[in-house]
């Protein structure tokens, strides 16, 4: 979700809240001023017709017109001990002159003549209809609580947008830059302090990651020709030495098995080196490349290489699939795959690939029991030890598939082992 959208949710969100409350406090204030203006006005009436009745002059018609109503009745003393001398209440009256029932504001009123009889007053004015009043303030409560909501979103959206251009710009400078390039012109010029001192933090973060990829390039490429020579060196050495006639049989073994440790260990560094350079990004060059080309050039290797195994190899093509990859990195990644299906097979076992429009899938034979699957990806996992194995094929393919945002799975059923490879659209020719 954008900053934008996330901010113009949470003021809409706090504005309702605050709508809410202030349409309840509004309501009731409303409502209490209505009464106490109402109830003032029926004191004034109680109190003239009171007035009238205690002087023994003549009292108003009980209806003059004006929808107002009140009608006297004597009452005992034990109803007068037992009734506060003023009760206002709410209630439905039915006016005479209208036919129909209304709401109306009463007071109750206990008075005592000359004569010490009691008397209760009950005088009635209409009021509103408080339902129809709520249903009306609720009708304006959303219609403002939408306009508001419109116009708020509306100017914070541009508002803000506007303001965070130095952002937008600084992001799309991000997203052109890639470490091992020349870093790009940054054109963003702006007022506001923030974003200045952010330009700045980025330009020169930018600068360091390029001098850092720099010194890994000349480190690794050092590294490999220091490492490389001296094992070479010894390789070459130790093969002179074999020609000496006055070699034991005994002293044969022991030389052919250092040349064997020397030959891994040629291996492991190679491809230790090469999986730093692929977690360096240091594989930058890419172009389409056809993997059902290549899947069915490098099985042609493997089948040669393993054919005393007799195994069972089929490849079933439902799709062209073809994404955009390093020509180098596309070629370890399908072939680590096969070499680590066909070296870890049985004999007379299968070795099955599906390749669909945006997945390929290599199964195979094998122990009859399911890898652990978050270990099988880490470096030096060997989970049946195999000659000359460096436990790194699948720690490469690992590392290929996070550089590409490739999903990669693994899963065991009916006694087959299946490395499942989702290729993103985003690389897909």
């Amino acid at each position: 979700m954008k900053l934008v959208h996330r901010i113009t949710i949470r003021i809409s969100t706090v504005l309702l809240l605050l709508l809410t409350v202030w349409a309840s406090v509004f309501y009731f204030i409303l409502m209490d001023e209505i009464n106490d203006e109402t109830d003032d006005s029926l004191e004034d009436y109680s109190e003239q017709i009171i007035t009238l009745a205690l002087a023994g002059r003549q009292l108003p018609s009980e209806n003059n017109g004006t929808n107002n109503s009140y009608f006297i009745r004597p009452v005992t003393n034990e109803y007068a001990a037992q009734h506060e001398g003023f009760r206002y209440s709410d209630e439905m009256v039915y006016i005479e002159s209208k036919k129909e029932t209304e709401p109306a504001r009463i007071l109750k009123t206990i008075f005592r003549n000359s004569n010490d009889q009691f008397f209760e007053l009950t005088v009635a004015i209409p009021t509103i209809e408080k339902d129809d009043l709520q249903e009306t303030i609720l009708y304006w409560i959303i219609f403002l609580y939408l306009l508001l909501l419109v116009s708020i979103a509306l100017i914070n959206f541009w508002i803000l947008r506007q303001s965070f251009k130095p952002l937008y710009a600084l992001l799309n400078w991000l997203k052109s830059y890639t470490i091992g390039q020349k870093i790009p012109v940054l054109s963003n010029s702006t007022k506001v302090e923030e974003f200045k001192r952010l330009n700045d933090a980025m330009l020169k973060t930018a600068r360091r990651n390029a001098e850092m990829y720099e010194q890994q390039k000349l480190f690794i490429g050092h590294a490999s020709h220091e490492i490389q020579t001296p094992l070479a060196v010894c390789k070459n050495r130790l093969e002179l030495l074999m020609n000496d006639p006055e070699l034991s049989e005994k002293q044969l073994k022991e030389i052919l098995k250092t040349l064997e440790d020397l030959d891994h260990l040629v291996k492991l560094n190679r491809t230790l080196l090469l999986l730093t350079k692929i977690d360096n990004s240091q594989f930058q060059e890419t172009k389409a490349i056809s993997l059902n080309d290549l899947a069915k050039k490098l099985l042609d290797d493997f089948n040669e290489v393993f054919a005393h195994q007799n195994m069972d190899v089929k490849i079933e093509e439902n799709s062209i699939l073809q994404p955009r990859m390093n020509e180098t990195l596309s070629n370890i990644l399908i072939s680590n795959l096969l070499k680590n299906a066909f070296a870890h097979n049985l004999e007379h076992g299968q070795v099955s690939i599906f390749i669909q429009k945006s997945e390929l899938i290599v199964e195979n034979s094998g122990q009859t029991k399911a890898l652990p699957e978050e270990e099988i990806f880490k470096r030096f996992y060997q989970g049946s030890k195999k000659a000359g194995s460096t436990g790194l094929g699948l720690a490469l393919v690992d590392s290929i598939c996070k550089l590409y945002n490739i999903r990669r799975e693994y899963t065991f059923s009916n006694g087959k082992h299946r490395f499942r490879l989702v290729f993103p659209a985003s690389i897909l020719i």
